[in-house]
């Protein structure tokens, strides 16, 4: 080989050296971008690319009344989704889907084309509709399981319970204003397809692993005492004609709610069908003049400060008394001559209670309006209360003072008047109305206790018993207005009540659109048991006393009934009342929480159908029905809801079939 040859063929071989140490230098570099470099972004976009993650609303905690009824719960149920990018005809797919769904193909098809990766197409669908839609086996469309909020009761308690959207976020109610407790973490749902799109696994986690789990509540309100004050409630409104009306019952020596409604009611199940206005809580949203209920209060101020006693007679100008160019009139056009204060109250006289006002004085008045908690809101743990309306009393006229005094020209809720009755039959005391009595976390510990809290002392203890001894007459006596609202056996003070509506197109106040009520606690003597009702616009009894006072009695019969009771029965007529009375015997036995309800125990033995079920706190008809399903032979004993029941719960069927249950009408 020539000197030429040698040098070309060296140049050649040293040409291709370099060529591959750049190559080498290129393809290391290259690698070492993916890898090192971009490899971070490279397995995102691998990760986008053959990953979906969606982000599902978390289960709710449940809502528990007193005695551990399920009020609010969540259901796993199934919903419908797509992904575009796997469909091969979104066409054919949208009209496969339609018509198992029976939905607007119109509306799929928007969503199809619209969306790249994910679509929602049905939410929280029936049980029958997603098995047709899982044996259709659609290209592109699958089921992912999600929690749909349910109330067992339906209407039961409604506008206070609330409900929550469709991503499970809390919107009226107790729902809304406990969501950061109620709603829990959100739940990761992650799957993998393959090239072909099909899945090859899906997995499913928290989104955040520091966020709180969800946490159950326990109401104060006992659900037993609300079906019943809803049930005469709506009873009533339909009798008289009513356009609405309102309820609460109410434990005066701590504030606690033991019923609240509103009618008409309002079924968070179904929401759609739900006027706005129907799922208002109107206990705490919206103001009224009082009318005759809120001379209580007057009479009370009164009393405390000494300017009048019980036996005190003014002139009532045997119907008509003119102030500053203003007539004031009785009710239904009655004429009264001198009456005491004493009868004042009982005979509801509008005069008289303008003559106790002018002689405790306006600035008086007004204070004392303040303390009882009229004007201010009063705390509730309920979103939407409003402060009522209660003007400056130096921007007060003289007719100003005077018509308040029998409760025209100042507005109240109805949660200020049952706090504000509540105080008198405390004692003086008043009381924070609450709803939530606890939140506990799923294993049945307590997160936060919620107690009872003293506000104020509004009047001294003596006001109070003197007060109520006079609402015990207006009651209990043959010519009292709320005689109505009698409970046989038992003392019940009270106060009937008729406002007129102020009518804002004519700017007068309406003869014909009144509200009734009648407000009253019982026993008068050791009250357990306060209550106020009201009814809007009924066409027929128009008077608070006719009208109210009996749905206050039947509400009051019913409670009676369905608890243990041991309350001294009245003297008769004319007879002298007993000063020496044994409180030890008057007692209302009611539901306390002091059994936490532990929610994973409770739902796993409910859904073990080899073990004996908890029939604590069932109806014997739903005992009967638990019973039967799982074969289990019941002996019955009593009457009311199950107290008591042997074999325990949890205990194996195999071990016993047999379960002794006993009921009674309270613990």
């Amino acid at each position: 080989m020539s000197t030429e040859s040698k040098k070309w063929l060296k140049f050649r071989l040293m040409t291709l050296l370099v060529f591959f140490v750049i190559l080498f230098v290129a393809l290391f570099s290259r690698a070492l971008h993916l890898q090192i470099l971009s490899g971070e972004t490279l397995k995102i976009l691998a990760e986008k690319q053959h990953t979906k993650t969606l982000l599902l609303p978390p289960e709710r905690g449940i809502i528990f009344d007193r005695n551990g009824e399920k009020i609010a719960a969540s259901l796993q149920v199934d919903s419908v989704c797509a992904d575009p990018s796997k469909m091969a005809r979104p066409a054919d797919a949208a009209e496969r889907i339609t018509s198992l769904l029976n939905i607007d193909r119109q509306v799929v098809m928007k969503k199809l084309l619209h969306s790249k990766n994910f679509c929602w197409i049905a939410r929280r669908i029936p049980p029958e509709l997603a098995q047709k839609v899982e044996e259709a086996k659609i290209e592109g469309v699958f089921l992912v399981k999600e929690p749909k909020r349910f109330y067992p009761n339906g209407d039961l308690a409604g506008q206070l319970v609330g409900l929550v959207g469709l991503d499970s976020v809390g919107l009226e109610g107790l729902e809304i204003k406990y969501d950061q407790y109620l709603k829990g973490t959100p739940e990761k749902l992650i799957w993998t397809r393959d090239a072909k799109g099909r899945i090859l696994y899906h997995r499913a986690e928290k989104a955040s692993v520091s966020s709180d789990e969800s946490i159950n509540m326990i109401l104060t309100i006992d659900s037993r005492i609300q079906y019943l004050v809803e049930s005469q409630l709506k009873a009533a409104v339909q009798e008289k004609g009513a356009k609405g009306g309102l309820a609460i019952v109410m434990d005066p020596k701590t504030g606690e709610i033991l019923a609240l409604a509103n009618s008409p009611s309002f079924d968070p199940n179904v929401l759609l069908s739900v006027s706005s206005n129907n799922k208002k809580n109107k206990v705490i949203t919206d103001c009224f003049d009082p009318g005759s209920t809120f001379k209580p209060f007057l009479v009370a101020a009164a009393l405390e400060e000494g300017t009048v006693r019980e036996n005190d007679r003014f002139y009532c100008e045997n119907g008509s008394y003119t102030i500053a160019n203003r007539v004031i009139h009785e009710a239904n056009r009655k004429r009264h001559g001198a009456l005491t204060v004493h009868d004042i109250l009982k005979y509801s006289s509008n005069i008289g209670s303008v003559k106790i006002a002018e002689k405790l004085g306006k600035e008086k008045f007004y204070e004392y309006i303040r303390a009882f908690g009229f004007g201010a809101k009063t705390g509730i743990d309920l979103p939407g209360e409003i402060p009522g309306l209660l003007r400056p009393v130096d921007n007060w006229t003289r007719v100003d003072a005077a018509t308040i005094a029998f409760g025209q020209g100042v507005s109240v809720t109805a949660i200020q008047m049952i706090t504000a009755l509540s105080t008198i039959a405390n004692q003086g005391t008043m009381m924070k109305p609450y709803v939530v009595k606890a939140l506990v976390d799923k294993k049945g510990q307590i997160v936060h206790n919620y107690s009872p809290t003293a506000v104020r002392q509004v009047i001294s203890p003596d006001t109070a018993r003197r007060l109520t001894a006079i609402m015990t007459d207006v009651v209990g006596q043959e010519d009292g207005t709320g005689k109505n609202a009698r409970i046989e056996n038992v003392s019940v003070a009270g106060k009937t009540g008729t406002a007129q509506k102020f009518d804002f197109s004519r700017g007068v106040y309406s003869s014909e659109r009144v509200k009734t009520s009648f407000m009253g606690f019982f026993p008068a003597e050791d009250p357990q048991i306060a209550m106020l009702v009201i009814l809007d616009e009924p066409q027929k009894d128009r008077w608070g006393g006719v009208a109210s006072a009996p749905v206050f009695k039947a509400i009051g019969e019913q409670i009676l009934m369905c608890f243990k009771t041991h309350i001294r029965p009245n003297p008769l007529p004319g007879m002298e009342q007993e000063k020496n009375i044994n409180n030890s015997d008057i007692s209302l036995s009611l539901v306390s929480s002091s059994r936490i309800i532990n929610a994973d125990a409770a739902a796993s033995l409910e859904a073990d159908e080899s073990l004996i079920p908890d029939f604590l706190g069932l109806s014997i008809r739903d005992v009967l029905r638990t019973a039967r399903k799982r074969g289990i032979e019941v002996r019955i004993e009593g009457n009311g809801w199950a107290v008591k029941q042997h074999p325990v719960p949890g205990t194996p069927i195999a071990h016993s079939t047999h379960c002794s249950v006993i009921f009674d009408h309270g613990n």
